[in-house]
């Protein structure tokens, strides 16, 4: 990955490398930018586990079966069995998730996906935004290590499906 002293995202690297860091074009009042990365179809087992309602609400547990991150920057396969999406269903409807799976390329080099979201309203049964976070000691896919992603969400047919976009 190219990295610039002021750093500013611009796009990804035609070569693979990742996410492009330049200070060319940068401008402080613009907005971020997004950066699509890949397409993520997770599917989950069902039913989930649930263990009750508890001070901090009810938990359900999703054990992570399996699924496929597809797009132009991350073509990986989701690990069978190495994940759960652990959700916490508070009283005000409000959904948190923290999910953690092994995911990685067809080339065998792996990263762990570990994804946090708070969700109002119960917008978590159909859509919802996530904040992943990336860990790898791949050197092909180190950049994913140091970058800001969000992703646009929704429940798909026997999982969630995610759109992770790079913030540049």
């Amino acid at each position: 990955m190219a990295v610039a002293e002021k750093s500013q995202a611009h796009g990804m690297d035609p070569n693979g490398d990742g996410v492009v860091l330049s200070s060319d074009g940068w401008y402080a009042e613009a907005p971020p930018e997004l950066v699509f990365l890949t397409e993520a179809w997770v599917q989950l087992q069902l039913p989930p586990t649930t263990t009750g309602t508890g001070p901090g609400g009810q938990r359900v547990i999703f054990n992570v079966t399996g699924g496929t991150f597809d797009g132009p920057n991350l073509r990986w396969r989701v690990t069978e069995d190495a994940g759960a999406d652990w959700m916490n269903i508070r009283a005000d409807g409000v959904g948190g998730l923290d999910v953690r799976f092994w995911s990685g390329p067809d080339d065998a080099e792996y990263a762990t996906d570990i994804t946090k979201a708070d969700d109002p309203n119960g917008a978590w049964r159909y859509y919802f935004r996530v904040v992943p976070q990336f860990e790898t000691g791949a050197s092909r896919y180190a950049w994913l290590n140091n970058i800001s992603a969000v992703t646009k969400s929704r429940t798909g047919d026997g999982g969630p499906i995610h759109r992770f976009y790079a913030v540049s």
